[in-house]
């Protein structure tokens, strides 16, 4: 009996230990938190929800709702605190049309005024089949040609953007046309050409988006180019959006330039949108940068260099995706917040936070310039300038950009001059944990004259880091 009763008290201390357990938290949060540096901290960054203005060169990715990979409605109130202007969801033509000639856009209004209602401008892209008409729904699916399908797609196409008005901001038309070979430049340039001027019908002054380009090609794009200045259709697109999923995002650029001058060979009013990208937070085994072992430091840090390169490019820019997608053969772990199998939110990811930090800090209001970094390190660094729209300078952006994203926590301190940099009272910020510190510590005696910045030992690693004006930096104070 004895026995009997000790056993029953340890079951039920077991039980009442277990349900007293706080909910899952992100360790990896705590770390970045605790591997601080040694500056003395001054404040916290004071980040602003979306306004609803779409004054903003940032979007997050809420793609996939057409298949139910996510549910809206269990991430929907983290999206307006993220601060970003615009979110890309995709239109679902197979969802909206069940039964031939009549559409429900009932799932799709949830979303699309849902978003609105955060404050977050949605830009749709019109992409993929409907079995209805023999038409594959999923990525990579064939570009369809024939009278039977391209009626229907075009009738759909005028109903959405006739449904939607306003309420959304950007057309983008396709997902991916060049993934799979089978979708030809050919197939393409027909279906922008006449997606685009079904769009234009509807509503003429349409921001339409083209390509939505697997990686940043030349050679397809040009093909489809051509064939747009043939038939003098140019004009139909404002921007074109490209992919791009390198390991280190830092080696995108050059190839992200060599679109944009193709691009501007054809008309200098079309702009590049980097319509879609991010980083795993656990090694995968399929899509994007599959095989390589990241974490959630790698992606916090990956995401903001990715970032920091569109802000350098002064491209808008999409980063993928806001929650953690459920596909029909694995929960896909690209999301700055963490889902589980129910499809209901774990956590915010460091990289949710980081995106948040970097958005409050790099506005329209600011712009991009160049600079010069002599220094100590053994690692290759890269700096760009930040100046407001009266040309003033307000600070500068450094990190280490020379391989992929690493889990390392330390900080090295870097001996450095940063030339053409001119400062009077500069703060130095970490944009993933939104920790604001003083640098005067680390200022040579000198070391904000003559238009350049002398520094004897700033805190370095793998993740953008920045020098601000304390006046520019909204911070709560410690």
């Amino acid at each position: 009996m004895k026995k009997l009763f000790v056993t029953t008290v340890l079951i039920l201390a077991t039980v009442m230990s277990v349900s007293a357990q706080k909910k899952p938290y992100s360790v990896t949060w705590q770390n970045f938190n605790t591997y601080s540096t040694r500056l003395p901290e001054t404040g916290k960054l004071v980040t602003k929800p979306a306004d609803g203005s779409g004054d903003s060169r940032w979007s997050i990715g809420c793609e996939t709702l057409d298949r139910d990979y996510a549910d809206f409605s269990q991430f929907r109130k983290y999206v307006g605190p993220l601060g970003v202007g615009y979110a890309r969801i995709q239109s679902g033509w197979a969802k909206c049309e069940q039964e031939k000639g009549k559409y429900d856009f009932a799932w799709l209004d949830e979303i699309v005024d849902g978003l609105n209602s955060q404050g977050v401008r949605p830009w749709m892209c019109l992409c993929y089949g409907n079995p209805l008409y023999g038409a594959d729904r999923n990525l990579g699916s064939g570009i369809f040609t024939t009278d039977e399908v391209m009626k229907p797609w075009l009738k759909y196409v005028r109903e959405t953007v006739k449904h939607y008005g306003d309420r959304v901001a950007m057309w983008e038309i396709w997902n991916e046309p060049n993934l799979r070979s089978k979708n030809n430049p050919e197939v393409y340039a027909e279906m922008l050409i006449v997606t685009a001027e079904e769009i234009r019908k509807v509503n003429r002054k349409a921001v339409i988006i083209g390509f939505g380009l697997s990686g940043v090609p030349t050679a397809w794009p040009k093909k489809v180019m051509d064939i747009l200045k043939d038939r003098k259709k140019t004009d139909l697109i404002d921007m074109v959006s490209f992919h791009p999923y390198y390991p280190n995002p830092d080696n995108a650029t050059t190839d992200i330039l060599a679109l944009d001058s193709l691009m501007k060979s054809y008309s200098p009013k079309i702009k590049l949108f980097q319509g879609e990208t991010g980083c795993p937070s656990i090694l995968e085994y399929g899509h994007a940068m599959n095989h390589y072992e990241w974490s959630e430091y790698k992606q916090a840090k990956w995401d903001l260099r990715r970032m920091a390169n569109d802000f350098r490019l002064e491209i808008m820019s999409n980063i993928f995706t806001m929650v953690d997608l459920q596909y029909e053969n694995m929960l896909q772990s690209f999301g700055l917040i963490r889902m589980n199998l129910r499809k209901k939110v774990v956590y915010k990811r460091p990289s949710y936070y980081a995106v948040q930090h970097m958005v409050s800090l790099l506005t329209t209001k600011v712009h991009p310039f160049d600079l010069e970094v002599d220094h100590n390190a053994t690692r290759e660094i890269s700096v760009v300038g930040i100046k407001d729209e009266a040309g003033k300078t307000v600070g500068a952006m450094l990190w280490y950009s020379d391989q992929m994203p690493t889990d390392v926590l330390e900080k090295d301190n870097v001996s450095m001059t940063i030339k053409g940099l001119d400062m009077k009272d500069p703060v130095y910020v970490e944009p993933i944990t939104g920790k604001v510190h003083e640098v005067k510590t680390v200022i040579l005696r000198g070391g904000l004259s003559g238009g350049n910045v002398r520094l004897s030992g700033l805190p370095m690693w793998d993740s953008p880091v920045f020098l601000m004006e304390r006046e520019s930096v909204s911070m709560e104070r410690e």
